[in-house]
């Protein structure tokens, strides 16, 4: 499950978006991102509670990792990502640039924790 979300993430956040940044015109690729990013973040959000319940009893701190993933995930999703939609739909380029790059960093912070997850874990069999 860590490894599946692992993937995905990395896959979203390297592939998906910038793919899509750079075959459709400006217009488009924006709301069709928009879009996407609730079921992306939902997908993270219940992979990581899946992996942080499946792994309590083998690691700890694995577990402690991806519920932070998950909660922080929660934070993306519920308030960052409105407030980046906010920004960008007034104008606001400024506030747009920091929202965006919190959820950058928010995203490379759970490509991290899910790697040093699978280490740990790998390291267990």
């Amino acid at each position: 499950m860590t490894a599946l979300m692992f993937g995905a993430t990395v896959l979203y956040a390297f592939g998906f978006a910038a793919f899509v940044f750079s075959a459709l015109p400006a217009e488009t690729a924006g709301p069709l991102i928009r879009r996407a990013f609730p079921h992306f973040y939902l997908f993270v959000f219940v992979t990581s509670v899946l992996a942080a319940a499946t792994s309590a009893a083998a690691d700890q701190t694995v577990a402690l990792v991806l519920g932070a993933i998950a909660v922080t995930t929660l934070v993306a999703r519920q308030m960052i990502m409105p407030a980046v939609n906010a920004a960008t739909d007034r104008g606001a380029s400024g506030r747009f640039k920091v929202l965006h790059s919190l959820s950058v960093a928010i995203t490379l912070a759970h490509i991290v924790g899910a790697g040093f997850a699978i280490v740990l874990l790998a390291a267990k069999v």
